[in-house]
């Protein structure tokens, strides 16, 4: 992205953290959500950053801005990172109404030391040491930072993707006053989604999983769909379900909820959640809505123990 866009920015975002918590993540996370993100940008840059003008097409002053910070940050100092941010909140605000707020992953160490162990990659502080020691040493660094973030993450028990949505739920840009809307399949014999705002059981349709035929394939699959929709029940559930969202997801938004979590379950997440939720997904955005979709359990492998026994035994 070009750093000067966001020269009038009123939101501005720092992101820091411990190395492996998730800062990339975040960062595109932002950028896809509509935010302007740099990072590593070296801290003698920032006043000129701000400063800049809005180039010509720029959308406005209304896009946030998020820049990532960290340990590897060229003249990185978190002392004078809060003294810096605390003078130009003082400016900005005089002046033109910003004010510059931080992010901060948290991350326990155990967890780190995995993340690192699976990918291989070495610590930036611990370069010939144990990734242990580079992460005391970057968590007693950080120490500042942390103390001054208005913003606060733990990832230790996040995926990349429960990340994301934690991001959605808290930074989502809102300018029309909408929602952002998730629309999630998932199975429950790997565990209920976190964060869900409505939960649909669909474990009372008839299970393609027991059709030998129809079990290497998915909800997203024809055959399979179809097998689903004969179901005598299945119209009539789903059209209830659709009904009721179209009836609430607009109160959630009088209600400024910013952030709207639909989750659909089956037994393993492979089959009548997934359809389900296309479905439902393709009914809300031709009413006039943006639903994402997500299926959490979509890639794992089909188990008959997981499935239980088919109906009728």
């Amino acid at each position: 992205m070009t750093v000067s866009a966001a020269g009038t920015a009123k939101t501005i975002l720092l992101v820091t953290g411990l190395s492996g918590a998730g800062k990339s993540t975040v960062l595109k996370t932002l950028e896809d959500i509509g935010w302007e993100t740099v990072d590593n940008l070296p801290l003698v840059l920032l006043d000129r950053l701000l400063e800049a003008p809005l180039p010509a097409g720029a959308p406005g002053d209304d896009q946030p801005l998020a820049i990532g910070i960290g340990a590897r940050t060229r003249d990185f100092d978190p002392e004078r990172i809060v003294r810096n941010i605390r003078r130009l909140n003082e400016a900005q605000n005089g002046e033109q109404g910003r004010e510059i707020s931080m992010l901060y992953l948290d991350c326990a160490g155990s967890e780190l030391e995995r993340r690192y162990s699976e990918t291989r990659r070495r610590h930036p502080l611990a370069l010939d040491r144990p990734a242990s020691d580079g992460i005391a040493r970057e968590r007693e660094l950080l120490a500042p930072l942390r103390d001054w973030a208005n913003r606060l993450i733990d990832t230790t028990s996040l995926t990349a993707n429960q990340l994301a949505q934690a991001v959605r739920a808290q930074l989502a840009a809102d300018s029309h006053g909408e929602p952002t809307l998730l629309v999630m399949s998932f199975g429950y014999s790997r565990g209920m989604p976190r964060n869900a705002d409505l939960v649909f059981d669909m474990r009372f349709l008839r299970n393609p999983h027991w059709d030998p035929l129809l079990r290497p394939g998915t909800g997203l699959d024809a055959d399979v769909a179809g097998y689903i929709k004969a179901d005598p029940a299945y119209e009539e559930a789903v059209a209830r379900i659709e009904a009721l969202l179209a009836l609430l997801i607009p109160r959630y938004r009088a209600e400024g909820k910013s952030y709207v979590t639909v989750a659909i379950g089956c037994t393993g997440g492979r089959h009548r959640s997934v359809h389900v939720a296309e479905r439902v997904a393709r009914t809300l955005r031709d009413g006039g809505f943006s639903p994402t979709i997500a299926h959490r359990d979509l890639g794992t492998a089909p188990q008959d123990s997981l499935e239980g026994p088919p109906r009728g035994r």
